[in-house]
């Protein structure tokens, strides 16, 4: 056991230290803190999709901008798709579960508004209706994935592609990365040092 534990140590340290050594990754968090601070000067807001874990950090990033991070400032203006359990059942039932986030997307997105669409393979087909919808509406799309992409790597403005394809690593690059970005776009709306 201790060498299994061991092992998964070392698995999610190289995973991490590859993420840190990525150059184009840096400049693509700073792209994405930029198209987020954009939409909400502008009055829009951030839309949050993904199913299993990445439901879970659909909801977790969220929860952080709308609540705090860090510090107390006002609250930024972010949606998980993922929370509404009437919402989402009368959409599988009435439409079908590929088309759970793309619905809600088309009730709330708005041009300028940017949705992050979460999938460890790329591939999740109401991800990916969500993406198309977002795109028919003049949103912005910032995607999180694995190494490969999937489907969803094109349909996105940027796509984080951990270089792992094992689902545990990529979620965990993507909870880094999508804390990162919490702390970074609540710094650029609310500097700590204003006021």
């Amino acid at each position: 056991m201790k060498d299994t534990i061991a092992h998964e140590f070392s698995k999610a340290l190289a995973n991490m230290q590859a993420m840190a050594g990525d150059v184009a990754l840096a400049a693509q968090i700073e792209q994405a803190v930029g198209l987020c601070e954009t939409a909400l000067r502008a009055g829009g807001k951030l839309l949050f999709c993904g199913n299993g874990g990445s439901a879970a950090d659909a909801q977790h990033w969220a929860g952080e901008l709308v609540s705090r991070f860090y510090y107390d400032r006002p609250g930024l203006p972010a949606i998980a798709l993922t929370t509404d359990s009437s919402i989402l059942t009368a959409i599988g039932n009435d439409y079908g579960y590929d088309y759970t986030f793309a619905r809600q997307v088309e009730a709330l997105g708005q041009a300028g508004d940017v949705l992050v669409a979460i999938s460890t393979s790329g591939n999740s087909p109401n991800v990916l209706r969500a993406a198309d919808a977002a795109r028919q509406r003049g949103m912005r799309v910032i995607g999180f994935t694995g190494q490969g992409g999937g489907g969803l790597a094109p349909m996105t403005d940027l796509c984080f592609r951990v270089p792992s394809g094992e689902t545990p690593r990529i979620q965990e690059g993507h909870e880094f990365i999508g804390h990162l970005l919490c702390a970074l776009i609540e710094a650029r709306m609310y500097p700590r040092d204003a006021g």
